[in-house]
């Protein structure tokens, strides 16, 4: 199979990004010899990735440490809701992972094996804009957790929070309270990782802002501060943007690496890493371009971790020869057992015409039976193979591009008659919202490309997204043989959605209120690149 984004240059060398993927929010924790990264999954289940490796380049993503979201609103897709920024740590035999709902509160999740299953999430605060938690527990036992604010739900923003927990870390045992102010200095400040270092509480934070922030420091000999602050990586004269939010982490032979978020928009936000030195107490981060602050790096040589590893790749196609989904897919929101079968059609995925919606009208956005996986690579060709037999009438299936702005293609049944279609998404006109201009209400516009022959029984579909500035190229087409395809003449620009990149999708739905039952066969989807 070939790869389709490799960071591993197979001569000692990595090249920046080391996953060219919407792994947001990322954080890492060594435990022996290997390294555990989570990170953001927002309203897509199941939640909370959990991925591995050995030399902190090649990464395989092995679990999920969230099952679902226990509230009955996530049933349907809540958009930009759900799981934040997460923090991951192992203490005391167990692996920890801290996490923000801006609507809900703070959460953990524990577990002794990370690759096994994990516990059911505990609410350690509740509370409405209480995001980016980390954990932290002190050498004398006590534990705290520190944290951001979310201006949207809270009405501020560019402070850091505190409060005790219990030793367990299940549950808050203080008040929490303002544990720094940026506003001055380090304006929308978030995502705060603490460390302790020779005497010194360390917290990074990136501030400034996803698009155009930095990196910051702040350390103190007391955990409650005062703070002492340093910008130690910006973007200088790179095209890396942000940098934003990570990890510092550490090799055996004790070298020092950051690993941190850059935003791409459509693509999400991918992830790179920088090697870390250490100067009069402070990091530097990436190629040092002033006496405390770096700039992130290209290419560099690799962590010298003490394990040789083989290159591996995010994978991106499915033959479906499994009983269980594959790991690269996630739902819209919380699934139900019946919304789809692996054994049913033995080497296809059969998805079920679903409405969890429950609306009149059904529209992909509003329901949570959409299976998406994330861009693995900047340019790339998608292809998959929709078996029609099982459609009934005014039941459709295809394949869709879903972000803030979607686009699909697919076959609908409408008065016996099979009609191939494609629908862009629009904003509602009276819609409501967000405070980044992005809407939370949408309809699609479809159009009929050509009625089908009774007896077509399959249709091949294709998604192609090439790079190129400023904005990649999208293109969509189908075929009736699998072998001649005809380009569908639309000028659709695919795009991220508040803090989620685009994502590639596969469907099944029913287009009224009353579900029928029928259903879509998907007999492969194949994601290749010329690169």
């Amino acid at each position: 199979m070939k790869t389709l984004w490799k960071a591993d240059l197979g001569n000692g060398c990595y090249r920046n990004p080391i996953l060219f993927a919407d792994y947001s929010d990322p954080d890492v924790v060594r435990v022996g010899d290997t390294y555990y990264m989570t990170a953001s999954s927002f309203n897509y289940i199941p939640g909370l990735p959990i991925l591995i490796s050995k030399d902190l380049v090649n990464w395989k993503l092995v679990n999920y440490a969230l099952e679902k979201i226990d509230y009955e609103s996530y049933e349907t897709p809540q958009h930009a809701k759900g799981v934040w920024a997460p923090a991951i740590r192992y203490h005391e035999g167990e692996f920890y992972i801290y996490y923000g709902m801006p609507d809900e509160g703070i959460f953990m999740v524990k577990t002794k094996d990370a690759l096994g299953t994990w516990e059911k999430p505990v609410l350690v605060l509740e509370g409405k804009g209480l995001i980016d938690p980390c954990p932290f527990w002190d050498e004398d036992g006590k534990a705290y957790c520190i944290h951001g604010y979310a201006k949207s739900r809270i009405g501020f923003k560019s402070f850091l929070g505190i409060f005790p927990m219990s030793e367990d870390g299940t549950e808050a045992s203080g008040e929490d309270h303002i544990l720094y102010n940026g506003l001055e200095t380090q304006p929308t400040i978030e995502g705060p990782k603490v460390y302790k270092r020779e005497g010194y509480y360390y917290i990074f934070a990136p501030a400034g802002g996803v698009k155009t922030g930095w990196q910051t420091v702040l350390r103190s000999k007391n955990i409650y501060g005062p703070f002492e602050e340093k910008i130690v990586l910006r973007q200088g004269s790179t095209k890396i943007n942000g940098p934003h939010q990570g990890a510092l982490v550490d090799t055996v032979n004790g070298d020092e690496w950051f690993l941190h978020f850059q935003d791409r928009g459509l693509y999400g936000r991918i992830l790179h890493m920088q090697p870390v030195h250490w100067t009069e107490g402070w990091p530097v981060m990436g190629e040092q371009i002033e006496e405390y602050c770096g700039e992130p790096v290209l290419t560099y040589k690799k962590p010298n971790t003490g394990v040789q590893k083989e290159i591996s790749f995010l994978e991106a196609s499915d033959d479906f020869l499994t009983e269980r989904l594959n790991l690269m897919w996630q739902w819209l929101g919380n699934p139900k057992e019946d919304f789809y079968s692996l054994t049913a059609h033995p080497g296809h995925l059969r998805l079920y015409c679903k409405n969890p919606s429950k609306e009149a009208e059904p529209i992909l956005w509003e329901n949570s039976n959409v299976l998406t996986q994330k861009l693995v690579c900047p340019s790339f060709t998608a292809e998959s193979c929709l078996l029609l037999e099982g459609l009934g009438e005014k039941e459709q299936a295809g394949m869709v591009m879903m972000g803030g702005d979607y686009a699909y293609l697919g076959v609908r049944v409408i008065d016996g008659k099979k009609k191939l279609v494609v629908s862009e998404s629009a904003d509602k006109k009276d819609g409501k919202i967000r405070a980044n201009g992005q809407s939370t209400d949408k309809e699609e516009k479809v159009t009929v490309l050509e009625d089908l022959h009774e007896t077509q029984e399959k249709v091949w579909l294709g998604f192609v997204l090439e790079e190129a500035s400023p904005k990649p190229i999208f293109g969509m087409r189908y075929s009736l043989d699998g072998e001649h395809y005809i380009e569908v003449p639309i000028q659709f620009q695919p795009s991220d959605h508040t803090w989620v990149g685009a994502k590639i999708g596969l469907f099944a739905n029913v287009l009224s209120e009353t579900e029928k039952n029928g259903y879509g066969d998907f007999a492969y989807i194949h994601v290749t690149t010329g690169d």
